[in-house]
């Protein structure tokens, strides 16, 4: 699907407040309520919009703690069973495979750092896992969605 400039600007809305009326989004880009909906029904459909969610304050619910980890491994981490091991792991909120000094980087967050260190256990009984490198944020500065302008 190919985004136009309508499509970015109802896009860059949406990130803003995803629980405006088609009507404020209309009135945005020009277009009618009913329009509206069918534009952002199409790019939900494509996948351009994969879901609509709530941005909870990670502290306000005792996940205080963030944390990027760099593993290291013996082999290729990319396949299902390793990538599923990380998905069970609830402290894992992301998983990239990477090209430099690991093979993946995971996003953590925990509630302490004896919890940090729980998720690190885990991550070292994946299969094929052989170091982490830990790097503990102090303060997050911003952080932002993905630019759609």
């Amino acid at each position: 699907m190919a985004i136009d400039e309508t499509d970015r600007k109802l896009l860059a809305e949406l990130q803003l407040d995803a629980t405006q009326s088609y009507a404020a989004l209309g009135q945005v880009v020009g277009m009618s309520a009913g329009a509206t909906h069918e534009r952002v029904r199409k790019l939900k459909a494509a996948g351009v919009i994969r879901r609509t969610a709530v941005e909870v304050d990670p502290a306000a619910v005792g996940q205080g703690v963030l944390a990027f980890v760099m593993l290291d491994a013996d082999a290729w981490m990319g396949d299902e069973p390793t990538l599923r091991a990380l998905a069970e792991i609830p402290a894992v909120q992301e998983a990239h495979i990477i090209a430099g000094p690991a093979s993946v980087l995971v996003k953590v967050r925990t509630a302490t750092t004896e919890d940090l260190q729980t998720t690190l256990r885990a991550l070292h009984k994946v299969d094929g896992v052989t170091s982490t490198q830990t790097i503990v944020v102090l303060e997050s500065c911003f952080e932002r969605p993905p630019a759609v302008m």
